[in-house]
């Protein structure tokens, strides 16, 4: 270290000897003046550099951890279904005979696991052509203003709790469903409502933004070639924008996957193949928000649950996957 500043000394010192013309900066300075040490110390922003370069790197870390103990803790659980308790895999994934308390034979989640795709690809369904045309109306046929006004209601929609959501479902929806259909007023059809408002706004947001990415010479070109608003919108906007739409659908699928307490309130909770959209049924998150609490951990009826929520993780990555997939294709 001491060789380096003896270099840095006589490097200065020729600058300073080697200055034909006058300059303000070395005017009267003499080279015995020059603080070697503290031009090779680090500055105050070099230093500000690596603390945030740490701190980063440390919430990295850190983020692994987290997913990699959740992972890791939901897996063993929901694994010991098949190793402690040697439950069959596929009769837990095709049997419909839900009853963990009555033995290992007893653990399908079949009824369950149908019900749960089907709430979520209805759901999705039915909310794809209203978020889309929403979004399309926020940016093509509104003022800048307006748009920000719906913007501000759909973002209100996403902060509504899920229960009032669920409150609503069983006090509106499943009354008026069992006045049209008859029954109990419970079931896929009920859920699947209350979902495709919950699900409406993420998707709605996600779809403006994918609207909004695409360039505007786009839409000067079209129109430059004759083209109409409408085939404009149709064959340019949403032709760019078709993998970030798709992207939204998925967000959106994963939320009404994951939805837990809405549903169980406007589905019925009962362990059942459906047959029909009217009748009770069971979604994965509802059975485990239902009959978590009564369950003692360590016994099959609790690692059968926990084997849900593995199928749940497992899932949720998945959707990840697609939303990566789409991402790179588009």
């Amino acid at each position: 270290m001491v060789k380096k500043e003896q270099d840095l000394q006589k490097v200065v010192e020729k600058a300073i000897s080697a200055q034909k013309v006058p300059h303000v900066k070395f005017k009267g300075i003499d080279p015995r003046d020059i603080d070697v040490a503290r031009l090779t110390k680090p500055s105050k922003e070099t230093r500000q550099e690596r603390w945030g370069k740490g701190l980063t790197f440390l919430a990295i870390i850190l983020i692994v951890i987290l997913i990699i103990a959740i992972i890791g803790f939901v897996g063993s659980h929901g694994l010991a279904t098949f190793f402690n308790d040697k439950v069959n895999i596929f009769k837990f994934l095709f049997s419909s005979d839900w009853n963990p308390s009555a033995g290992k034979d007893h653990v399908g989640a079949a009824a369950m696991i149908v019900t749960s795709f089907a709430v979520t690809l209805l759901a999705a369904l039915i909310a794809a052509p209203f978020s889309v045309a929403v979004a399309l109306f926020m940016t093509e046929y509104v003022s800048h203003k307006r748009a920000n006004l719906l913007q501000s209601v759909i973002e209100l929609l996403v902060g509504i709790p899920s229960v009032v959501y669920g409150f609503l479902g069983l006090t509106v929806v499943v009354p008026m469903i069992r006045t049209i259909f008859g029954g109990t007023g419970f079931g896929i059809l009920t859920a699947t409502l209350v979902l495709f408002v919950m699900v409406l706004p993420t998707i709605t947001s996600l779809t403006v933004d994918a609207f909004k990415a695409v360039p505007k010479e786009l839409r000067k070109s079209s129109a430059a070639l004759g083209a109409t608003k409408w085939q404009t919108i149709y064959h340019v906007v949403l032709r760019a924008a078709r993998s970030r739409i798709m992207t939204a659908i998925i967000f959106g699928m994963a939320r009404a996957f994951g939805e837990a307490l809405a549903v169980q309130m406007a589905i019925g909770n009962a362990v059942l193949m459906p047959f029909n959209l009217v009748s009770p049924a069971a979604t994965l998150t509802s059975q485990l928000t239902s009959q978590m609490g009564n369950t003692v951990m360590g016994t099959l009826p609790n690692n059968a649950l926990w084997s849900l929520a593995l199928l749940l993780l497992v899932m949720s990555l998945f959707f990840n996957f697609l939303v990566h997939l789409i991402g790179k294709k588009g």
